[in-house]
């Protein structure tokens, strides 16, 4: 997989980011300069990025996937990811047969539905599945794969089905690992940061 280069990265106009953030060259991201992505981010080929995202650091989107930010937002907490084909909306149309609906129509004659979406820390969804506007998955919340998500959850919920619905509770032992990968990152940015002794002279 080809990434752009830091130089392109830096002149897209992000309105934040971090180290380390790797960009497929066949993503597409609009409006970066509503985005603040995180150390370590990464987004895959094929992805469509729009409106207000945030991420946090070692956020992973997989190839396919969908993250529609529009106007008020999409966060993803640290280590969160989504697998291949996810799509994350923060706005919906009106689908009673109300409204018009479509981004064809002016807004007058539409009734959208707009939430922000919050995907907390350690958060993993599943390929293929979707996630509503207004949808808050707690810390550590796992969702499975095609599962169709338009209610809130509870941290360490695992989330299967269509509509998604509460199962199990997720285990908790990543927990330690990360600590351990943080202590990890902390030892070697001490270590580099070191003055290396001069060479003897002669």
């Amino acid at each position: 997989m080809a990434y752009l280069t830091q130089e392109t990265l830096e002149n897209m106009g992000f309105a934040a980011l971090g180290r380390n953030v790797r960009i497929s060259e066949k993503a597409s991201l609009y409006e970066p300069e509503k985005m603040s992505l995180g150390d370590h981010t990464r987004i895959d080929d094929f992805c469509v990025v729009s409106g207000r995202v945030v991420t946090g650091r070692n956020v992973h989107i997989a190839p396919l996937c969908l993250v529609a930010g529009g106007s008020l937002g999409i966060t993803f907490g640290d280590f969160s990811g989504l697998a291949y084909g996810v799509k994350v909306f923060s706005q919906s149309d009106d689908y009673s047969g109300a409204t018009l609906t479509n981004p064809t129509v002016p807004a007058a004659y539409k009734a959208e539905h707009k939430a922000p979406v919050s995907l907390g820390r350690h958060v993993i969804v599943g390929a293929n599945a979707v996630i509503a506007p207004g949808v808050e998955l707690g810390e550590g919340a796992a969702v499975g794969a095609g599962a169709v998500v338009l209610r809130s959850c509870a941290p360490w919920t695992i989330l299967t089905g269509v509509p998604a619905r509460p199962g199990k509770t997720r285990a908790r032992d990543l927990l330690a690992q990360e600590q351990a990968l943080l202590q990890a990152e902390a030892e070697a940015e001490d270590a580099a940061a070191k003055p290396r002794p001069s060479p003897p002279t002669s």
